[in-house]
């Protein structure tokens, strides 16, 4: 019900075993009041009209359970793990902290109901009569102390077999005899002399009698908390097409989201497992997406559009039966805004803006820029995009290294023209100044003659770009990355070519492995 809320208004019975042998194993109130038992099979419940049949899922049954500790422990550090469906928790000491009894246990039952159940709540001084008041009373139930026989008086023998005999034959052959001797309500029980009990029923009938009057004393056992937040889905039939396998995943997300919530904690990362469906085609019956988020955030409608956009760019391929969602938690982020500071967008907004970008011109072609571990220039990836806090802004920038200052020293031919001089001069003076280079992306191929193993003329055309070089400066050498399979080796020049009445400067490049020549940028 917590997967599909719309069936609480329903006759529902849970099935187990393989057809045609399935037998109902849990059903609903509703259910129960039309006549439905558990044990019942499927085909002698085929008359029954408005009779809704869905599988047992253990997977379900275990994020549920998971839930449910996790509700439990959003209230009280010490709970008991008692049974499946079934936890026992310490509210002794909680009041100064959470207020009286009555507004702990309706702030419990509204808690259970954000997350998807109908609990059944009781409050008693000791463990197994409140255990035994959530069996058999509906809704919120506080028993005060000294007064436990005589609120569970009221509750058929029935309730008390069922909560604490785990063999159901056992609790056939103890209801037998409680109905031979007349025995339907606790408070019958209860009143019984316990020396013939004890003589007739043994320590286990006495320990029964003991239950009903709500005289058993006993410690909780702890349970250690674990930070587990999941939710699982089996379903009925395949699903195809993505619509409605978001549909599944938004509830999914809802819940995952509400017990984080519970805890104060945000999400860092999901992970979806998809169990497809074997096909001719497909080999492979899992398959996994991971959103990796720069920030911790807590919105479901963000996590289902992200979802949604990474599984129209990366389809399964194939049928989906079963859906597991997990989330990694991390503490939300809280940050002071300044006055005077420049107002960044919400990492809500921003993920989905990025996540819509990639989905358009691809994955790779989006997000920041890191560099490499190399010397080869121009070397990058793309990251995915994640904000770096102030402090470390300020402590990368620190750490950061001036470029490298490459020697300007400029040689002199010996017998060069008055003109030549003076403009190899200009050129001295021109790159003395601080400039910058505006780099061509990509670069523009070049033709290059030489002389000397000097450059002496160049041709770009496109843009036109051609003159004699009337000023050279390097080569600066440089190789590396031999043992990849792409290594590099360059040789660099500043060369200066005049253009009217002026200088324009640029950096040349030859690839030495390809031997083809590129103009990288023009100094300003």
């Amino acid at each position: 019900m917590r997967i599909e809320p719309d069936l609480r208004a329903r006759s529902l019975a849970v099935l187990s075993g393989r057809p045609p042998l399935e037998k109902v194993v849990t059903l609903n109130e509703k259910a129960r009041q039309s006549g439905v038992e558990i044990g019942a099979t499927k085909s002698q419940l085929e008359a029954w009209e408005n009779l809704v049949f869905r599988a047992r899922s253990e997977s379900q049954e275990i994020s549920a359970h998971a839930a449910l500790l996790d509700c439990a422990q959003s209230f009280s550090p010490e709970i008991e793990d008692t049974s499946t469906g079934t936890v026992l928790l310490n509210l002794a000491g909680l009041e100064p902290l959470l207020g009286p009894l009555s507004k702990i246990t309706c702030n419990l039952a509204q808690r259970a109901t954000e997350i998807g159940f109908e609990a059944n709540i009781a409050v008693a001084a000791n463990p197994d009569a409140a255990l035994l008041a959530a069996h058999g009373f509906p809704g919120v139930t506080l028993i005060p102390e000294a007064e436990e026989a005589k609120r569970l008086g009221d509750l058929p023998v029935d309730v008390l077999l069922e909560s604490f005999s785990s063999d159901i034959a056992e609790a056939a052959r103890w209801s037998e005899t409680f109905d031979r001797w007349g025995i339907r309500k606790l408070r019958a029980l209860a009143a019984l002399p316990e020396v013939p009990v004890s003589e007739r029923l043994g320590q286990q009938g006495l320990y029964l009698q003991k239950l009903a009057r709500g005289g058993v004393l006993r410690n909780l056992q702890v349970l250690e908390p674990r930070q587990i937040f999941a939710e699982s889905v089996e379903l009925e039939s395949p699903i195809v097409l993505l619509e409605p396998l978001a549909f599944l995943l938004n509830r999914m997300l809802e819940q995952v989201c509400t017990q984080l919530r519970s805890r104060a904690l945000a999400v860092q990362e999901l992970r979806l497992n998809l169990e497809l469906a074997t096909t001719q085609s497909n080999s492979c019956s899992m398959y996994t997406r991971t959103l990796r988020l720069p920030t911790p955030m807590l919105d479901v409608k963000v996590f289902l559009k992200l979802f949604q956009l990474d599984l129209q760019a990366h389809p399964p391929g194939a049928p989906v039966v079963k859906m597991h969602l997990s989330a990694e938690p991390a503490r939300p982020r809280v940050l002071q805004s300044g006055l005077f500071q420049p107002v960044f967008p919400e990492p809500e907004k921003l993920e989905l803006t990025l996540a819509r970008i990639a989905g358009i011109v691809g994955e790779d072609r989006a997000g920041s820029v890191e560099l490499l571990n190399t010397h080869r220039e121009g070397a990058f990836a793309v990251q995915h995009f994640a904000p770096l806090e102030p402090a470390s802004v300020e402590a990368k920038r620190k750490q950061s290294v001036n470029p490298k200052q490459k020697d300007m020293s400029l040689p002199v031919e010996d017998g060069a023209c008055t003109l030549k001089e003076k403009l190899e001069e200009n050129a001295k003076e021109k790159m003395s100044a601080v400039i910058a280079l505006r780099i061509f992306r990509p670069p523009l191929s070049a033709s290059v003659t030489l002389c000397e193993a000097k450059p002496v003329h160049m041709r770009c055309l496109q843009p036109d770009i051609a003159g004699d070089i009337v000023w050279t400066a390097g080569p600066w050498r440089s190789s590396g990355d031999w043992s990849e399979q792409e290594g590099w080796s360059r040789e660099e020049w500043d060369i200066a070519i005049a253009a009217g009445d002026r200088l324009a400067l640029y950096r040349l490049v030859q690839d030495k492995l390809g031997g083809n020549w590129f103009v990288e940028g023009m100094y300003d």
